[in-house]
């Protein structure tokens, strides 16, 4: 249906974009973020998409969008507010840390377009030394900016460090890592396994769901994975899927405990739990 509710929002976030693009393009030619611009988009625009029910759905529609890198922010944000949200941090932390998601690769505007187009696990010598460096750039862009809290700031600079240890660029760990940048870490995780780009072969949500359940304990915060993994089962429910096997199913019920592979019906008298079938995957989901 033209005005239905997925519509509506890809509509939403299509009106967006150009915003996000102008901020992106001031910050690369002035070294400076358009604060007021970046506020009333965060506000008018991106927390109300990220407290959408249907959010991570129709997130899951529009991923077929460019990959460019105010795309990629755009739905970071909005995937933090929605895991912001899941957490039952209040309304006004939420739209700091859907602010934090937008800012959080603000120092890839210093990048040559020669290096944002390449494939992050395929970088070595020189070109992985400048990725890196898009943290500390990030940070120093927004070092000293009236209108950003710390937490914004620091995680521009952290998103990429790990609870374990294993991050950069200071290979910080557990709660010396701010809780925005372990959010934000986590959205951002989600949203490059099932995003489409060049170089990469585009994987499903349950695809980011299993990755974030097997690093729940080791490099990812917890206290972050365990709503989201709890309230994104339950946008999953009754979803439509098409399996490895070539058969269609539904949807139907996840195990007890931190399981991330749900029970498939097929037809009305056929259930395939699948983590009991280790070799069926999940190929499409929502197939049109």
């Amino acid at each position: 249906p033209i005005f239905s509710r997925s519509n509506l929002f890809i509509k939403q976030y299509e009106n967006v974009i150009g915003t996000a693009k102008s901020i992106f393009e001031e910050t690369k030619k002035t070294g400076h973020v358009p604060v007021a611009e970046t506020h009333e988009m965060v506000q008018t625009d991106l927390l109300p998409l990220s407290r959408c029910s249907g959010t991570i759905d129709y997130l899951n529609e529009i991923n077929h969008l460019a990959s460019d890198i105010y795309n990629h922010s755009l739905r970071v944000s909005i995937l933090s507010g929605v895991f912001a949200k899941w957490m039952r941090l209040d309304r006004e932390t939420a739209k700091d840390i859907v602010m934090a998601g937008f800012l959080h690769d603000i120092g890839k505007s210093k990048f040559d377009q020669r290096l944002l187009e390449k494939n992050i696990e395929t970088l070595e010598g020189e070109d992985y030394e400048r990725y890196i460096q898009h943290t500390v750039d990030g940070a120093q862009i927004l070092n000293g900016v009236a209108g950003l809290t710390e937490g914004v700031r620091l995680t521009a600079l952290q998103h990429h460090e790990r609870m374990d240890g294993s991050g950069f660029p200071f290979n910080i760990k557990g709660d010396d890592i701010h809780l925005y940048a372990r959010i934000v870490a986590v959205a951002d995780l989600y949203d490059n396994i099932t995003i489409e780009r060049e170089g990469y072969q585009r994987r499903t949500p349950f695809d980011a769901v299993a990755v974030i359940a097997s690093q729940m304990y080791t490099s990812l915060d917890p206290q972050v994975c365990m709503p989201v993994l709890t309230n994104i089962k339950n946008a999953f429910l009754g979803s439509r899927v098409l399996l490895s096997n070539h058969r269609e199913g539904t949807i139907a019920s996840y195990p007890h405990g931190v399981v991330p592979r749900p029970i498939v019906a097929i037809g009305d008298d056929e259930m395939i739990d699948l983590n009991e079938e280790p070799k069926i995957t999940i190929m499409e989901y929502n197939p049109k």
